[in-house]
């Protein structure tokens, strides 16, 4: 370094090493954070009365926070820096931002127009998307200036053009319309949000181009320009989310203990008189989790993506433990309702089309000659192939009498303990509870997030698109189970509509020719809780994740963890950055001989009633 810094400052920057990086308070109240394969940095000068700005540029995989004095100091060690960086990369960028003044609704991005023609006008392109607030009714705009000022009018310049040219550097000033706070400097956080996600994004991709055509930097992707590592505040958030949630079990809560009597007194009396539905009694105060729930600062996470992923799944877990205390009222069915969003038409044409193509097969019913026990020891054989893969992968099987469905829940397998089931069947379900759900519970528990076990929000679609597919994958999807799906949307409907239990019933039981045990199950199951529409994501996600194989999306990468389809890029863009990684193991069925067959009509837009 240069004679004004001392030989502590100049171990900072000693040596650059691929894959580490340097987090440092600097002198001068500065802080870098420096991302050693990543030719770009963000600088942003500390000032007074700048609310928000600063975690502006905290989104950035490297940036440097520059103090109120010493000016001197720091103009050195950005020199210093730059050399550096560009000498191993042939070149680097710098990107100052600073705000606008107030009432400002323009980006104004100063830097060489005529040298960098493809950059500046990705980064105007990007940030014209910006979500707007409509503030002062006006949309936000960005235009290019030509300048040799890269910096606030007000403050000094690091460097002359000519000095960071010499040092093998290009600087970019940003100046950014302060439409996220008001005229006394209050920030509206819920805009910030949407509108630092877009900012972030918009710098990445222009930076992108730079680093592209003109370094010898090997990033694959714009995303890598994002963070590489999560703080540890965040790894808190995440433990702390996952936390309340295991204090209760969801599924469980919310089904009845007494269905067996409900069937008996159902079918005694011909169909005319139900029991009330029994719960269990709830191991949680709803209210003090919430409490909890709400003390986490997701808003001060600087990570977009993540900042997004966990605001997403509080408001979930929020609407779960709402559900909780209103078993057996209204007020369950309308946040149900807001909970798995209902239904489109095309989802119910599609149920339509597989009942009116596909009887049903009453022989299969009576050679059901697989018990609850058989079917457990045939789970345990799929755990063995997974520890083949994974040696501390474990899993249970629990056979109960107080359950009505076969689940996974966190990882383990529960069953009822009258379930009876055909070997196909059998052989398909295997692949739909151990080789889905408990395999994607193993694969999101060996994330550094742990919601990646746990489930970010509307995972469940995914999930059983995924888990309903499989069974198709190994050939074992039968003409009963694709009408069982089918029939779960056509009494979802119907309870959307109005209808009470025993209107759904003889829907399904007299109209879409049911018999009684299966029109029964299907019934009681959309009215536990007092309206319950998570069955309805079975169809409805394998329609999704069909629609989205056509498309060219990858099934591998969705093993990974527990996620939405809607989650897919940013999951990307966190493994392209290293926070996440591909799954651990993987399902039987990606061996499978007919594997490609089966998958190529899958990508070539396979009817529903084919897949049978």
């Amino acid at each position: 370094m240069k004679a004004s810094a001392t030989s502590k400052e100049v171990e900072i920057l000693d040596e650059l090493k691929p894959g580490e990086r340097t987090i440092k308070e600097l002198p001068h109240d500065g802080y870098l954070f420096l991302e050693h394969d990543v030719p770009f940095l963000i600088i942003y000068r500390n000032i007074p009365n700048d609310q928000a700005t600063m975690r502006l540029a905290r989104t950035g995989a490297s940036y440097l926070i520059v103090g109120k004095d010493h000016f001197e100091y720091f103009k050195e060690f950005v020199k210093e820096l730059t050399e550096k960086m560009s000498a191993r990369f042939g070149s680097f960028i710098l990107m100052e931002i600073y705000s606008g003044s107030p009432g400002s609704t323009e980006f104004v991005i100063r830097g060489p127009s005529h040298k960098l023609p493809v950059s500046l006008d990705v980064l105007k392109q990007e940030l014209d998307k910006v979500e707007s607030r409509r503030y002062g009714g006006q949309d936000l705009s960005a235009r290019i200036e030509q300048s040799k000022q890269r910096q606030p009018q007000t403050k000094q310049a690091f460097c002359s053009i000519e000095e960071i040219k010499e040092c093998g550097g290009t600087l970019i000033g940003l100046e950014v319309p302060p439409v996220y706070r008001n005229e006394e400097g209050i920030v509206y956080p819920l805009y910030f949000r949407k509108f630092r996600e877009g900012f972030a994004a918009a710098i990445h991709k222009a930076v992108f181009e730079f680093i592209r055509v003109q370094t010898s930097s090997n990033l694959e992707s714009f995303a890598a320009l994002g963070k590489r590592e999560i703080h540890k505040e965040v790894y808190k958030i995440d433990k702390e989310l996952t936390k309340i949630e295991s204090n209760y079990q969801f599924l469980l809560l919310v089904s009845p203990v007494n269905i067996q009597s409900m069937r008996e007194c159902f079918f005694k009396t011909n169909f005319k008189e139900l029991n009330a539905y029994h719960y269990r009694l709830l191991p949680i105060d709803p209210d003090i989790l919430k409490r909890r729930l709400y003390d986490l600062r997701i808003d001060e996470i600087d990570d977009p993506a993540l900042s997004f992923l966990f605001d997403e799944k509080r408001e979930e877990i929020d609407q779960q433990l709402t559900m909780l205390k209103e078993r057996g009222s209204k007020n369950f069915f309308y946040r149900s309702v807001r909970l798995y969003q209902g239904l489109d038409q095309n989802i119910v044409s599609e149920a339509k089309l597989i009942l009116q193509n596909i009887s049903e097969d009453t022989y299969q019913e009576k050679v059901k000659t697989l018990d609850a026990k058989a079917f457990g020891k045939m789970a345990e054989a799929e755990f063995d192939f997974f520890r083949t893969q994974a040696a501390d992968y474990t899993c249970n099987v629990h056979i109960r009498e107080d359950v009505n469905v076969m689940m996974v829940s966190r990882g383990e397998l529960y069953l009822p303990e009258d379930y009876t089931l055909t070997k196909p069947e059998a052989s398909a379900l295997i692949q739909h509870e151990v080789g889905t759900h408990a395999l994607t519970y193993y694969n999101g528990s060996q994330q550094p997030l742990s919601q990646l076990s746990q489930g970010l929000a509307d995972y469940d679609s995914l999930q059983e698109g995924i888990a309903v597919l499989s069974e198709y994958l190994i050939g074992g999807l039968t003409g009963n189970r694709l009408r069982t799906l089918a029939g779960r949307v056509i009494a979802g409907q119907a309870l959307l509509d109005g209808a009470d239990f025993k209107e759904v019933f003889n829907l399904l039981y007299v109209t879409y020719n049911f018999s009684k045990e299966p029109a029964f199950n299907i019934t009681s199951r959309i009215f536990q809780g007092g309206g319950f529409l998570k069955d309805i994501i079975y169809l409805k996600g394998l329609v999704e994740l069909r629609d989205y194989l056509v498309r060219g999306g990858d099934l591998e990468f969705l093993l990974a963890g527990k996620f939405a389809l809607k989650h897919v890029p940013m999951i990307k863009d966190l493994t392209d950055r290293g926070l996440l990684h591909p799954p651990k193991i993987k399902p039987r069925y990606l061996k499978d001989e007919m594997f490609n067959g089966r998958m190529s009509k899958l990508r070539q837009g396979i009817s529903l009633s084919e897949m049978v």
